[in-house]
């Protein structure tokens, strides 16, 4: 029984879904589905029920699940620990956005706990680089939002939120319970600078080319609509002054918020950081 065989299982498991897992796994459905049976026929149990109505976990299936957690946990501490030994001990860390989000805030706590021996290094960046500095290799690995170029990346979704348009509340618009982008057509929008990732500038900007002024980080989008009357987007949930207000988009896609790593990094710390990333997201 290898750690891969189990750490499929228990994506599997948690997702109750062979495509989510498999997208959360970075691979195909076909070979994640085989792995799978070949780790029931190896045991002599089967893990989960199958049906038309979806997936579910068997008695042996849960069973295992915590076993699983319990023996990918121990060999997690290993490889950190080993990791530490050898004098790798620090983890910098991209932070794009609100640090308020209490995922992040139960990441810091867990990993923290999980790792006391690790200095955690966190690089707060603007809104113009989504990879919060990773391609510069100013970062081991990224709390981000999608979407990005991912090119030489690996993304790990860990939680999508819907988003909504920032406005201010003495707006005519504030008043509704939701809107749509044709609703803001006509509006001037605040606007990322030239050279921003394409894919990131077209997902705030509602897949249009805006008007408006350009700003470069959360603080300058609040004071560009407070004192313009400019328009934008953000995830909703976030903590904004009474003068503003955000109304749902009802057509726009959710939010993705994700960590991001270089392709070819096998720096455990990463490794871990991602697993417990994950739970903490997850709760």
């Amino acid at each position: 029984m290898e750690l891969r065989t189990l750490r499929y299982f228990v994506a599997v498991a948690e997702e109750l879904h062979f495509g989510r897992a498999a997208v959360r796994l970075h691979m195909s459905q076909p070979p994640l589905s085989r792995a799978i049976r070949q780790l029931e026929s190896d045991l002599g149990a089967a893990l989960f029920h199958r049906s038309a109505a979806g997936v579910s976990l068997t008695s042996a299936g849960a069973t295992l699940l915590d076993e699983a957690r319990a023996l990918l946990d121990h060999a997690e501490r290993i490889r950190v620990r080993v990791a530490v030994a050898a004098g790798a001990a620090v983890l910098t860390v991209g932070i794009l956005g609100d640090g308020t989000d209490r995922g992040a805030q139960r990441l810091a706590v867990a990993y923290g706990l999980r790792h006391p021996d690790v200095e955690v290094r966190v690089r707060e960046t603007d809104l113009t680089d989504p990879t919060c500095g990773l391609r510069a290799g100013l970062v081991d690995v990224a709390l981000t939002r999608a979407p990005f170029d991912e090119t030489g990346l690996t993304v790990h979704r860990l939680r999508a939120d819907p988003v909504g348009a920032v406005l201010r509340a003495d707006d005519p618009l504030a008043r509704r319970d939701r809107l749509e982008l044709a609703d803001l057509a006509s509006r001037r929008w605040f606007r990322f600078p030239d050279g921003t990732d394409p894919l990131w500038r077209a997902y705030w900007n509602g897949g249009e080319t805006r008007e408006g002024p350009v700003v470069r980080g959360v603080q300058e989008c609040v004071q560009a609509v407070l004192w313009n009357g400019t328009v934008g987007m953000a995830p909703l949930g976030h903590d904004l002054s009474g003068e503003l207000t955000v109304v749902p988009l009802t057509d726009m896609t959710p939010s993705p918020v994700v960590a991001a790593w270089k392709e070819d990094d096998t720096n455990p710390l990463v490794r871990s950081f991602v697993r417990i990333a994950t739970a903490a997201y997850r709760d």
